[in-house]
């Protein structure tokens, strides 16, 4: 691809996009390194990646491999024998550091049947964990080397340490001993890498020692003691052997590392074109971009269409094709309208496309592979080369015709401009015709009429524009094929202000040719708008129905459910019902054959007795369950209802009368005894009155039962002095249950002071009762510690 194409499309810019994505050096310089090429193989593997990087980011989020370093040289130096310093062996832990962590998030929990094009990449890393773990053992930073690398490191850091001791002892006595009038300050320093203390100049021989150095002002004389001049020696000696087993250590850890020169190499390769995958993947995420379909047959069939480089808020998405019913297409319209954004948009796209990119445009999109693009966009007038604007655009048109061929897309930006608009629109018509005669896909714009006229006589050429809404004097930015672009000169003129004296004067200027030309574009622009209205109001009616059907299929789908789950539970209780039935049988004949000839009759019918109880006790619980699924009293009327009348409550089980009318909704209040419930119509039955008047409600507190209609005997307050602990609190349980169930707010429970045996009893069985709120000791006058008032929340 030529080079000059790739800078008029702004494909360099797209590069630097994706080089902000890579992560390491080495992938970036791959992605400026990107170029389109025309192997469509390559391209369907290349796009292949991308869409399987992407993939894997919404999978498994994003990776890293910032630490995938150029480590060529290293490698050079390991072949020859070199050995590397603590930097650069850290920089290869950090790579291998940063493989396993690929290797990791390749692997995932990824199957065999979940390979994809990146799998034999992620599989090729070796993270060499054992030589990373060793340099890291050894290594503690690229200034400090580990004294547990060697024995005899360590050795010779405890003997430096050990050294570094008694020379401080010995000087710390001197500088707080007799020497301290001789000197300076009582501080220890360091000269050429020995121990001195700062002796004043006058002093100088009241101290036995070395003289390293002397301050500025000759009155401070750095002299090291005579006494620890050996010290220092074999402190000096020991820092030498240091130096010298670090470098052994350094030889080792590079001789072990050199070992796996080819497994390095490769790993930064897979890193490298890995970082370059994940660029592009990442680009296309953030472009919103997808995977284009290719051809050979030189087909373009980009939908939602948006240039790259401008905004993502701001950009219209466009619908261009080209190559099916025509090979070349003409576009019109006003300045500034995006008519030379749609040309770099095909051109940029076809780029990006062949360079293995995703492209920001709708799914399904498809893109040709072409040898070359040309483009002539652009004012590109040369003042050195003396070229106007018009030489500039014919010397690169010269050129295009020159080379295009076939397998070629060719596109021009105002083709014929910049001179006198009869001859130009004569050239660009020829220009066009030339290059259609050759079948070659060319994308042009222009303002010429000539040239509209040209696109509609023409087979194989179409017409496209740019939408412009008169009214607001601002273009939309919609591609329109199939529709020349209509001159807007005279409405936007008039929008402006310029009077109609001057704009009729205007046309009457137009050939009658030319009007009834822009008549026909007029008329074709309105029928175009009521098409498109109707259309949409037809897609808007289809897009209901399918909600429609969708919800009704779904509706279909859950009676259908349930349906089927209606007749499951049914035949599995059927069953159940069979097999009961089986049992008891089978019971029955063992218990018969059990009895034998000698059986007494009692026995017997004691047996039968016992088995026309379990089929009573079965067929009882069906009929329950029946008249809890499908009730069959008759549902009463309001005009039914009297109040004072006897009614049972069905789902309660419960009778009572009406104490009131029923309201809208035909709930009303009943009676049942001293408790008052509400009930809604469809739930009663009417009732005869019952001789002893009583309404009983057995309901389970417990282990007890109580029978509603002796509730307003309940009193107030329980004596249980005299009585032991345990039939105290059995008589304090039933009573409880008794008062919660009247309403009634408090109760007196007397258990008499004593001892406190029975009181503590009463109070630990209080706290287990889920319906009392608290309780606590009576007050003066209400029985002191003998009495325990009882609360009962609600």
């Amino acid at each position: 691809m030529n080079s000059k194409v790739l800078h008029v499309l702004e494909y360099d810019k797209i590069i630097k996009q994706l080089e902000e994505h890579a992560s390491s050096e080495p992938g970036k310089r791959m992605c400026r390194e990107l170029l389109p090429t025309d192997d469509l193989s390559q391209i369907k593997a290349d796009q292949q990646k991308t869409a399987d990087g992407i993939a894997r980011i919404f999978k498994s989020g994003s990776i890293s491999f910032g630490s995938n370093k150029d480590i060529s040289s290293n490698i050079k130096s390991l072949k020859i024998g070199s050995h590397l310093d603590a930097f650069q062996l850290l920089r290869i832990a950090d790579l291998l550091d940063n493989v396993n962590r690929v290797k990791a998030y390749g692997r995932g929990d990824r199957d065999d049947e979940k390979r994809d094009s990146l799998t034999d990449l992620f599989e090729g890393l070796e993270p060499l964990t054992p030589v990373a773990k060793e340099i890291r053992r050894c290594i503690v930073s690229e200034d400090e080397i580990s004294s547990d690398a060697s024995p005899a490191l360590r050795s010779i850091r405890r003997g430096m340490r050990l050294t570094n001791d008694r020379i401080h002892d010995q000087l710390g006595k001197m500088i707080n001993g007799s020497f301290r009038t001789y000197l300076q300050d009582a501080v220890v320093t360091m000269r050429d890498d020995r121990y001195c203390i700062p002796v004043k100049a006058e002093y100088k021989g009241q101290v036995n020692g070395i003289v390293h150095d002397k301050s500025f002002s000759g009155s401070t004389l750095f002299i090291e003691p005579a006494a620890i001049v050996e010290l220092n020696n074999k402190l000096k000696e020991m820092v030498i052997q240091e130096k010298a087993e670090i470098e052994v250590i350094l030889q080792n850890l590079s001789e072990m590392v050199s070992e796996y020169t080819e497994a390095l190499v490769y790993d930064c390769q897979i890193m490298t074109e890995l970082d370059f995958v994940f660029a592009k993947a990442s680009l296309a995420l953030d472009q919103n971009a997808s995977t284009p379909v290719f051809n050979t047959e030189h087909k373009i069939n980009i939908r939602k269409g948006r240039h790259p480089l401008i905004d993502k808020k701001k950009v219209v998405p466009i619908d261009v094709y080209v190559g099916d019913e025509f090979d070349m297409l003409v576009i019109t319209g006003p300045n500034t309208g995006g008519k030379t954004v749609t040309l770099k948009t095909v051109g940029l796209l076809t780029l990006m496309g062949q360079a293995g990119l995703a492209i920001p445009a709708g799914d399904r999109s498809e893109l040709s592979i072409f040898k070359e693009i040309y483009a002539d966009i652009g004012d590109e007038q040369s003042i050195e080369q003396s070229l106007s604007t018009f030489s500039s655009h014919m010397t690169n048109t010269v050129n295009i015709l020159n080379n295009a061929t076939g397998d070629d897309l060719c596109l021009f930006d105002e083709l014929g401009a910049g001179t006198d608009p009869t001859e130009g629109a004569a050239l660009a018509i020829s220009i066009l015709n030339y290059l259609h005669l050759r079948g070659i896909r060319t994308l042009a714009t222009t303002h010429y009429s000539e040239l509209k006229v040209y696109a509609l006589t023409t087979n194989g050429v179409s017409n496209a524009s740019c939408e412009f809404d008169v009214e607001t004097l601002r273009p939309t930015y919609k591609l329109l094929i199939g529709i020349p672009g209509k001159s807007n000169a005279f409405a936007i003129s008039s929008k402006l202000g310029l009077s109609d004296e001057i704009i009729d004067a205007a046309k009457e200027q137009i050939s009658q040719d030319n009007k009834k030309f822009e008549d026909l574009l007029a008329d074709l622009e309105t029928s175009r708008q009521v098409i498109e209205n109707e259309r949409l109001e037809i897609q808007s009616l289809k897009e209901e129905t399918e909600k429609l059907r969708s919800e009704l299929k779904q509706k279909k789908e859950k009676i259908e459910d349930s349906r089927e789950k209606i007749i499951r539970e049914a035949n599995e209780e059927a069953r159940e019902i069979l097999q009961e039935a089986k049992s008891v049988a089978d019971e029955t004949i063992r218990i018969f054959h059990k009895a034998g000839p000698g059986a007494s009759i009692q026995d017997l019918e004691r047996a039968r007795t016992n088995v026309n109880k379990k089929i009573s006790d079965k067929n009882n619980k069906l009929s329950n369950q029946n008249k809890k699924q499908n009730p069959t009293h008759p549902i009463l009327k309001e005009s039914q209802l009297k109040l004072g009348e006897s009614v049972k409550i069905v789902s309660m089980g419960l009778k009572g009368t009406i104490s009131s009318k029923p309201d809208k909704d035909g709930n009303l209040f009943i009676q049942c005894g001293i408790m008052r419930t509400k009930a809604n119509i469809k739930d009663l039955v009417i009732i005869k009155d019952e001789d002893d008047g009583k309404t009983t409600m057995k309901k389970f507190y417990g282990n007890h039962k109580m029978d509603l209609s002796k509730a307003s005997h309940i009193k107030t307050e329980l004596n249980l002095i005299g009585k032991n602990s345990t039939d105290a609190i059995a008589e304090l349980d039933k009573y409880l249950d008794d008062a919660y169930v009247s309403h009634m707010g408090t109760v007196r429970i007397v258990h008499g002071k004593g001892s406190g045996i029975l009181r503590q009893a009463v109070h630990d069985h209080l706290k287990h009762v889920p319906y009392v709120k608290s309780y606590k000791l009576g007050e003066f006058g209400e029985g002191d510690s003998g009495v325990t008032i009882v609360t009962f929340s609600r």
